[in-house]
């Protein structure tokens, strides 16, 4: 391995010796801020050195680094794609941590433990969006996985072990499935290298009677994208969300409903646009199935929760189905730019929002020991920055303006439209009655929150980083919706490279 390559892998390496970093400091004091603050503060080192990619890439104009004999570059494609989305989860990272700091105030002697997970598991995501190689990609989902299931188990009670368990199993079983999915890839083509994929699914089409060319290659997608539903949280995969949602720690809730959904549709872009490219449009009517059946059992079943993490869980279950929207419509859009590009703009824009949700979430469950949604009855008096914060989250989750999760859905609607399918238009059509459907239940609490009558009268109060990440992710959530073409400028640049630009 050359010193280039070491500077191709410097980001996730930078992130990994964090981990380890705050392991050591924990050993030696058991001060809360000190471990915030390095958790935070070294974030700096990924973040300028992801910075230093982009501007090495800047510099030479060309679409990925390269050099001479690099070894890494035969698993891993650093881009303007991989760069946007480590961006995007060292800020959802980030700002995690710093909401952190009163709830790990409850976790005597796993605080340490608690920020080290979460960076080993950001240190996978960011080697999961760089990923061109099959077996490097299963890798990363795995060192993706398993901080998560450690995560999600982290409270001493029966509902946190039980999240954890379900998590660990159920995330097995599908990384199985997925598994033999890519053996059957590498069976069929000879290589687990997407761009070798591609190059021997296209040589070997031919007018067979299966659908895909062949049925060992349909039955290795339909393998794939259960294992890729999984993450995505899309349904029918996404027995594992409520519990989780409900059981998991709420900080840890927060980065696993924004930073692990950006990844794993990271992934789905990467395989299905570069590696599976020669199947023209015949996967898209999987993803669009998927997209369909996501937003409607999402919303249907979130109307009837009365825990707000457990509507979270299956609000983020409609979400994935929304942006499945997007990614099916790749297949068939005249710009094949305007489908990943509507995904990664939403991706950012969820992201902005369900922080600012699960921040304030994080904010008043610490102070009332309750996730019931009867239990924020008159927030508003109590907390009025977390309940204004809270209900403009859920604003922004309905799709309404002036938050970018409104431009957001325009944009995935219209590259549906655009692709001039008559199923994609029933698919949109779809797609906005699920989002009237949905302002039922978040506009619900925002009354629960405004015009009920509180059951305590003792004010919520919230630390000032706490307030700080609060404030910074309730701007963002404003600022997509007020100006948006800078972001989506970016996600163009982005997507720019799957489509070989």
């Amino acid at each position: 391995m050359t010193s280039y390559d070491l500077f191709l892998i410097s980001p996730p390496l930078a992130l990994a010796a964090l981990a380890m970093l705050v392991i050591v400091v924990d050993l030696l004091t058991r001060r809360t801020g000190l471990l915030v603050g390095l958790s935070f503060v070294g974030l700096a080192a990924p973040a300028a050195l992801s910075a230093w990619q982009a501007l090495e890439l800047t510099s030479s104009g060309a679409s990925q680094l390269t050099a001479e004999g690099s070894v890494v570059l035969h698993t891993l494609s650093i881009d303007r794609f991989s760069l946007f989305f480590n961006f995007l989860i060292l800020a959802a990272v980030g700002l995690v941590v710093l909401v952190s700091t009163d709830y790990v105030r409850r976790m005597e002697r796993l605080q340490g433990e608690f920020f080290a997970l979460m960076l080993l598991s950001a240190t996978g995501m960011m080697l999961l969006v760089s990923a061109h190689e099959l077996i490097t990609m299963y890798i990363a989902l795995e060192l993706t996985t398993l901080p998560l299931a450690a995560l999600a188990a982290f409270l001493p009670n029966g509902r946190s072990s039980e999240a954890g368990m379900k998590f660990l199993i159920i995330g097995a079983l599908s990384s199985a499935l997925m598994l033999y999915g890519m053996a059957l890839i590498y069976g069929f083509t000879g290589s687990t290298q997407l761009d070798q994929i591609a190059a021997a699914l296209s040589a070997g089409a031919s007018a067979g009677v299966f659908p895909f060319g062949s049925m060992a290659v349909l039955l290795a997608i339909v393998l794939l994208l259960v294992g890729f539903g999984f993450k995505m949280s899309a349904a029918p995969f996404q027995m594992w969300v409520p519990d989780v949602y409900e059981g998991a720690p709420t900080p840890m809730v927060a980065f696993l409903s924004v930073a692990s959904k950006a990844a794993a549709f990271a992934l789905v872009l990467r395989v299905f646009y570069i590696g599976f490219e020669a199947l023209e449009g015949d996967w898209w009517v999987l993803l669009a199935g998927l997209a369909a059946l996501s937003m409607t059992v999402g919303n249907l079943v979130a109307i009837a929760q009365r825990n707000i993490k457990r509507m979270f869980g299956y609000s983020t279950v409609a979400h994935a189905g929304y942006i499945l929207v997007g990614v099916a419509a790749v297949a068939y859009a005249e710009d094949i730019l305007v489908g990943p590009s509507s995904v990664l703009f939403y991706l950012a824009a969820y992201t902005a929002a369900n922080l600012t949700a699960f921040f304030a979430i994080v904010c008043i469950g610490n102070r009332i020991n309750s996730d019931e949604i009867y239990d924020y009855s008159g927030m508003v008096r109590r907390a009025p920055f977390l309940a204004i914060t809270l209900a403009l989250s859920l604003i922004a989750l309905i799709g309404l303006p002036p938050t970018g999760l409104f431009f957001a859905k325009i944009y995935v609607f219209a590259a549906a439209i655009n692709t001039g399918e008559s199923l994609m238009t029933w698919l949109v059509i779809i797609g906005v009655v699920n989002s009237v459907v949905s302002a039922y239940y978040y506009l619900r609490v925002i009354k629960v929150m405004f015009l009920q009558t509180p059951i305590h009268t003792e004010r919520v109060r919230a630390s000032w980083p706490v307030n700080v990440a609060l404030g910074v992710a309730t701007l963002a959530l404003l600022w997509l919706g007020v100006a948006p073409m800078t972001l989506l400028g970016a996600a163009e640049r982005a997507v720019s490279v799957l489509a070989g630009g």
